[in-house]
């Protein structure tokens, strides 16, 4: 098992998160701890940040004070609900934040199934709690963990192996060849992507760029490709290569069965309107083409623009490495197709991409017990700070060691219904 901790100034996001996933049915609440009941057992985003509230409040001088923890079994590992349960309670007692106010969420969205954990570093004094060797701690808490529930072990070697993996190509460094090997290779065996297009999105991440090439040979038809590296500015450089080097697995045919695999896949995959509804918030919040992209990136979501020579947008795709997939944005709405965004950035026409969907947080408080000041302390504290939204936190799902990223999706949903809150208070 491989625990996942993140910590920013963003409670709320992180809640956000989680809760989106619950309101879509890709997740659902396992344990709460110190959390403020409600009647019917269901939360809010803002019923559930009320049981943080005076952690906040008495938070002293603590910026990043929200922990967001992801403990991750093995794919193979047959977890029930209530080892989740159990386990989480655990690691967090032997982490220090047992007494702690948080919320164990399961994410049910894909295949591999896995915890979130959201909860505050600051205690009731708003003193923070000590993080050394905090990553030492977590390892050996997943080795005990791994041994108590008979789950399979993430060895040393295995963190290293996939650490290698994924890493750019730097062709500065020599022996590009196996460099880019120990990326194709593996891959397809992670991202789910359906064109030849969409692969090269996802392999520019990385400094790689593939070609299809065609001929004839002894009379017949070949099609083939060849791998190219990319220098820091994403042009061509140094010598192609065969895909026939890196193993059958990087050729043509091989991945002409993976889209197509992925097309059936895709069809119907959940989280193709979560990443729909993030990238139309990004777009209707943002500006400039930088801005958008930081905003996506933040969230563990990044955007391959494609321009033709005289500067046209043609193609838009984006890679999200919290469920690794690859969506060209026509594939995800008709209104996020290359012409949209050309249009916006190029031209200066706005897009109207209509409402978004997304759920709505509710801060009416049938069952509250946390006084109306506190609450207003609370969103003012968030509206007024600065660093409450620049936080970092893990990229979810951790395919990239190297990538980190806010939730941005529920950074903005969090800032919007400030604002909502703000209005509502200036009415009375």
């Amino acid at each position: 098992m491989i625990a996942k901790i993140g910590k920013s100034g963003n409670l709320y996001g992180a809640l956000a998160y989680n809760n989106l996933k619950v309101e879509k049915e890709n997740g659902q609440i396992l344990f709460s701890n110190k959390i403020i009941e409600t009647a019917n057992g269901q939360y809010s985003v803002a019923q559930l940040a009320q049981s943080f509230a005076p952690y906040l409040i008495a938070n002293r001088n603590t910026e990043k004070h929200t922990l967001h923890i992801s403990l991750n079994p093995d794919p193979k590992d047959v977890v029930s609900d209530d080892k989740f349960r159990e386990m989480a309670q655990q690691y967090m007692r032997e982490m220090g934040y047992g007494e702690q106010p948080f919320v164990v969420f399961k994410h049910t969205d894909i295949d591999r199934l896995h915890i979130h954990i959201v909860s505050v570093c600051v205690d009731e004094q708003g003193k923070k709690i000590s993080d050394k060797f905090e990553k030492v701690r977590s390892m050996n808490i997943c080795r005990e963990l791994e041994k108590q529930y008979h789950l399979i072990p993430a060895t040393d070697k295995e963190h290293r192996k996939n650490n290698k993996i994924f890493r750019p190509v730097d062709y500065r460094a020599g022996d590009v060849k196996s460099q880019i090997a120990s990326v194709i290779r593996h891959l397809p065996n992670y991202y789910q992507f359906q064109t030849l297009g969409e692969y090269n999105a996802l392999l520019s991440l990385f400094n790689i760029t593939t070609e299809k090439i065609e001929g004839e040979l002894q009379g017949k038809h070949r099609e083939g490709l060849l791998y190219i590296p990319l220098n820091e500015k994403g042009k061509k450089t140094g010598n192609p290569f065969k895909a026939s080097l890196f193993g059958k697995n990087a050729g043509l045919p091989a991945l002409q069965q993976h889209f197509t695999k992925c097309k059936t896949a895709l069809k119907t995959h959940p989280t193709k309107q979560t990443l729909k509804s993030a990238v139309n918030i990004a777009l209707q919040s943002t500006a400039d083409e930088l801005t958008f992209k930081k905003q996506l990136s933040e969230q563990g979501i990044n955007v391959v623009v494609r321009r033709n020579d005289a500067g046209r947008i043609y193609g838009m795709t984006f890679i999200d490495h919290n469920s690794k997939t690859v969506w060209n944005g026509s594939r995800l709405s008709k209104e996020l197709s290359a012409n949209t965004f050309n249009d916006y950035w190029n031209n200066n026409i706005k897009p109207d991409i209509g409402k978004i969907d997304e759920p709505q947080v509710k801060l009416s408080r049938p069952n509250d017990n946390l006084p109306e000041e506190e609450i207003h302390q609370l969103f003012d504290f968030a509206s007024n700070n600065d660093k409450y939204e620049d936080g970092l936190i893990e990229a979810f799902g951790g395919l990239l060691p190297e990538a980190q990223g806010e939730d941005y999706e529920a950074v903005a949903f969090a800032r919007k219904m400030r604002k909502k809150h703000k209005r509502k208070r200036g009415q009375h």
